[in-house]
């Protein structure tokens, strides 16, 4: 994965204040005459203040993009490059944006990386445009890196990146409820593993550990796990054999039991 890029800085717009002409000192003194409107005076005028191209006061959010690869960098910075409310910074000024936006396939250590160095910019707030989660610990490994909004990469389109910026600007957090319930989940599984004195082993259960455990929940015997398996009847004692003794429990049932209760099966 190549190193984050930055969006070209787009340069802010408005007009220049021009100076008033100032009025004659002393006008001739004439007889009494009536008066004409091309002798009234014209009251000063106040200079122009500079306005963005929505023709209101330019103040618009300052957002950095990041992105993993040319293409995923292209597609926001375009999307967000036409909205007024945005205003672009890349390279040394990308540090003072009110807003990072990190686009990625997925959460791995490069992108928490960069996740953990923009936490440390108390100017910023950071949200995560991303393809996938793979589990509810990449989910939680975002959140602790210091992401405050998450938007899948499939759905952000121009409305909803820009609803993402505006609402991290105002110091929301912004999480799909799907994700919010599969964190939450994730964190409650955490906190049940921490009161556990297995907890430990708890996180090395293999899929094929846990299909087995399945299996015996449901009644079938060494050789009917060997056959819906296609393992050899010595490999699934095998497996069931590690599984009880590395969770300290008794026999079969007691490992069910125990992975029911855990949400391991």
């Amino acid at each position: 994965m190549s190193r984050a890029q930055h969006s070209g800085p787009v340069t802010p717009s408005g007009t220049a204040a021009f100076p008033v002409p100032a009025q004659d000192s002393a006008r001739t003194q004439d007889a009494p005459r009536s008066h004409d409107a091309s002798d009234s005076q014209e009251a000063p005028r106040s200079p122009v203040a500079p306005r963005s191209p929505s023709g209101l006061p330019d103040r618009r959010i300052t957002v950095a993009v990041y992105a993993s690869d040319p293409v995923l960098h292209v597609g926001v910075v375009h999307q967000l490059r036409q909205r007024p409310e945005v205003e672009l910074l890349d390279g040394a000024r990308a540090a003072e944006a009110r807003v990072s936006l990190v686009t990625v396939d997925s959460v791995d250590d490069e992108t928490a990386a960069l996740l953990r160095r923009l936490r440390h910019n108390s100017r910023t707030r950071t949200g995560l445009v991303v393809g996938t989660f793979d589990s509810g610990d990449a989910l939680q490994r975002a959140i602790e890196c210091g992401v405050t909004a998450v938007l899948r990469r499939a759905e952000a389109d121009q409305d909803r990146l820009l609803r993402l910026v505006l609402a991290m600007a105002n110091g929301e957090g912004v999480l799909p409820g799907d994700l919010l319930a599969k964190l939450l989940s994730h964190v409650g599984s955490l906190q049940r593993s921490a009161l556990d004195p297995h907890a430990s082993s708890l996180s090395t259960l293999t899929p094929r550990e846990a299909d087995m455990l399945r299996l015996v929940s449901e009644g079938l015997d060494t050789a009917e796990i060997a056959r819906t398996t296609s393992y050899s009847e010595r490999t699934v004692k095998n497996v069931l054999h590690e599984v009880i003794t590395r969770l300290e429990l008794r026999n079969r049932t007691h490992a069910v039991g125990y992975a029911l209760r855990n949400g391991l099966i």
